[in-house]
């Protein structure tokens, strides 16, 4: 009866070490499966043309796949919570300096490393320098690009900071992004034709792999750790913040520079 009980259990060990390491899999080709499907629907029975270099399009898919499992697989299991646990010992250490310290450097440090961003103010440099904006030269375009990177992850560490600050006071969100919209549209105004579309495209870039994880933990983490906060309503935010500071601050350095 022991040896039997004692099989079983491996059994179920080992059944459970197999379902934790496929599921992320299966779970990222269902994600993927609507794309696929949408690529094949158009490209068999619309254009209809043969899919180009199957057999790399095939190795990439895989890897896109497996990348994806591992991606959400290690966010579940570090990031969400590393963030959750750092809010909390923040809330418990109960300075709201180093808080905020850390909110700003948060926004700073994972915005500045978004793939997303760095692609985007390279494009930016190009087309500026091709359209006579700035100096047609690689340390011109060079500096373009590292200016707006650094623009806009100054904006998104001050925006977190504020979503952190909204969660401590209890602002109201709404009332919040509705002001933030409403400077974005003045600023439209004044800020320089070639800059407009840029800046708005920031706001979307700055939410990206690495900034949302990290943000989101430490949101849900600080409003679970302050009482009268309620994680549904307050934890969440933050990234709309990060996506409507970096409008404002690119259009400022649109002002300013071009």
């Amino acid at each position: 009866m022991a040896v039997s009980e004692k099989v079983t259990g491996r059994i179920q060990m080992a059944w459970n070490t197999f379902r934790d390491a496929i599921w992320p899999l299966v779970e990222a080709l269902r994600d993927l499966t609507p794309i696929i499907v949408v690529i094949l629907f158009f490209q068999e029975v619309v254009l209809k043309q043969p899919i180009p270099n199957l057999e790399e399009l095939l190795t990439g898919l895989v890897f896109v796949l497996v990348g994806l499992a591992l991606f959400i697989r290690g966010l579940e299991i570090g990031l969400f919570p590393l963030g959750e646990s750092m809010a909390h010992a923040f809330a418990k250490k109960g300075n709201v300096f180093w808080l905020l310290l850390f909110a700003f450097l948060l926004g700073f440090g994972t915005t500045v490393a978004e793939p997303a961003l760095i692609a985007v103010a390279g494009k930016a440099a190009e087309v500026a320098a091709q359209g006579g904006v700035i100096e047609h030269s690689e340390m011109a375009m060079a500096d373009y690009a590292f200016g707006l990177r650094m623009t806009v992850a100054l904006s998104v560490g001050t925006a977190i900071v504020l979503g952190v600050l909204r969660i401590i006071f209890g602002w109201p969100l709404h009332l919040c992004i509705m002001a933030g919209y409403v400077l974005v549209v003045v600023m439209t105004y004044f800020a320089p034709e070639e800059i407009i579309g840029i800046a708005y495209d920031s706001g979307g870039v700055t939410t990206s792999t690495i900034t949302v994880p990290l943000v989101t933990a430490l949101g849900v983490g600080l409003a679970t750790s302050i009482r009268g906060r309620n994680p549904v309503l307050d934890g969440f935010g933050l990234i709309a913040f990060a996506s409507l500071l970096p409008m404002i601050f690119v259009m400022v350095y649109g002002i300013v520079t071009v």
